[in-house]
């Protein structure tokens, strides 16, 4: 039963023989073309230079590969000795490792390169928005500044127009020192705030290109054609998007209203009271110093405001780094992990039938036995080939007259029993 089964298996084996050297062949093939895909984009020079680059470069992988496995397949599987096992083992181990090195990133590449190239884009685009918001949002901050200075430049308004209409600060209307500086007080605050408001047309100006520009880059990573012409053209349009960023940190006025918030403290200088009488010159000088007062605290509020906004972190410009295929693949593995999949199992999957062979010759050993199993290597031709030789043999010792046989030293006949028959000797010879 056992050696019925044996010889089945060495029949499948045999029989499976030529689709073993076809698979490795088409294996080594399909490697050797991806190769040559995903190398042609990491050389540089001419067409032709490239060109013969790229395929000796995946002929010598294909080659290789086919080497390597068939070496194991042949091999492998009739090394008995387990320390021998374990070195091929090892060796296996390093070749696919070099494998991996020289051809499966490069099939990755071919396989996924375009749609790394494309995720490379895409998350770029994804941070330009995030630096164009924010960059927006810094020049946008001065912006709520605006009420708070307008509401004080309307207080300063109202008191002069009070003072001058009725009195109601020094109990005297007319346009005294008061309402002078009252008004004074009005224009410098509402110079401010026009600045302010001047700034948001271009800030909205500025923001509105950048939002034009993420969009055409939106356009480039979704579109179709060649992914290194659109990645040419997604970098101008990203060059151009980091420009606006740069001149949306420029637009913001927090600096200005700092300057004017500390100069409207620190340059106030109180006129000198004009009043017809010593009364009204009294109440003008203490009109005069609540003013004072009020605008120190005004001055003081905007400016720490304004060094609020200025405390903010400076947006940090994002800038586009165009990549090669087998780079962007290599930089995004995770995301495309199928990919890598596919790649490395071309190369390796000849690794399964060196291990399915050797599963097979072992069983095969156990159930014929050692010598039987050496037999079994035999082919019916070669049976038949070595029964004519022994036959020939037997007849020419037949043959031959008889020869007393010369002394044999105890240590020779030691010698010429360990040694195989035949080895070193003709059979007419040993037969004499």
């Amino acid at each position: 039963m056992s050696a019925s089964h044996s010889y089945t298996l060495r029949g499948q084996v045999a029989r499976l023989e030529l689709t073993t050297r076809m698979t490795l062949a088409i294996l080594a093939t399909a490697s050797g073309i991806f190769t040559y895909l995903g190398v042609r984009e990491l050389l540089d020079g001419d067409a032709t230079t490239v060109f013969f680059g790229a395929v000796i470069y995946s002929v010598s992988v294909s080659v290789g590969i086919y080497a390597f496995w068939s070496y194991l397949i042949r091999i492998m599987p009739h090394v008995r000795r387990p320390s021998g096992r374990r070195m091929l083992y090892l060796a296996m181990a390093i070749g696919s490792c070099m494998i991996m090195a020289m051809s499966a990133w490069l099939n990755a590449a071919a396989l996924a390169g375009a749609a790394a190239l494309e995720q490379h884009m895409s998350i770029t685009t994804e941070e330009y928005q995030s630096k164009l918001n924010e960059a927006h949002e810094n020049a946008l901050a001065a912006q709520s500044l605006l009420p708070d200075i307008q509401l004080a430049a309307q207080r300063f308004a109202r008191l002069s127009d009070e003072e001058r209409s009725s009195g109601a600060l020094t109990g005297t209307s007319g346009s005294g020192t008061v309402v002078q500086l009252l008004s004074q007080m009005s224009t410098q605050l509402g110079s401010l705030a026009q600045e302010i408001e001047a700034s948001r047309d271009d800030v909205s100006a500025l923001f509105k290109e950048g939002g034009e520009r993420l969009g055409e880059m939106r356009r480039l990573v979704a579109a179709d054609g060649s992914v290194k012409e659109r990645g040419t053209d997604y970098a101008a349009q990203a060059t151009e998007l980091a420009g606006i960023i740069g001149s949306l940190q420029q637009t913001s006025v927090a600096p200005s209203v700092k300057r004017a918030a500390e100069d409207l403290g620190r340059t106030f200088i109180a006129p000198a009271a004009d009043g017809t009488s010593t009364g009204l010159q009294d109440r003008q000088t203490a009109v005069v110093g609540q003013v004072e007062t009020a605008v120190r605290q005004q001055s003081l509020a905007l400016a720490a405001a304004a060094d609020a906004i200025l405390d903010r972190p400076r947006v940090e410009t994002v800038r586009f780094t165009p990549l090669s295929a087998p780079d962007a693949v290599v930089m995004y593995a995770r995301d495309f992990l199928p990919s890598w999949a596919g790649a490395i199992a071309i190369d390796l999957l000849p690794a399964v039938l060196v291990f399915i062979l050797c599963i097979v010759q072992d069983q095969i050993r156990r159930e014929e036995g050692e010598e039987d199993a050496e037999i079994g290597d035999m082919s019916a031709v070669d049976m038949m080939r070595a029964m004519r030789i022994q036959r020939r043999l037997m007849a020419e010792v037949a043959a031959a007259p008889a020869i007393e046989a010369p002394p044999v030293d105890p240590a020779d006949d030691i010698v010429q029993r360990n040694e195989p028959a035949g080895f070193g000797k003709s059979p007419r010879l040993q037969a004499g």
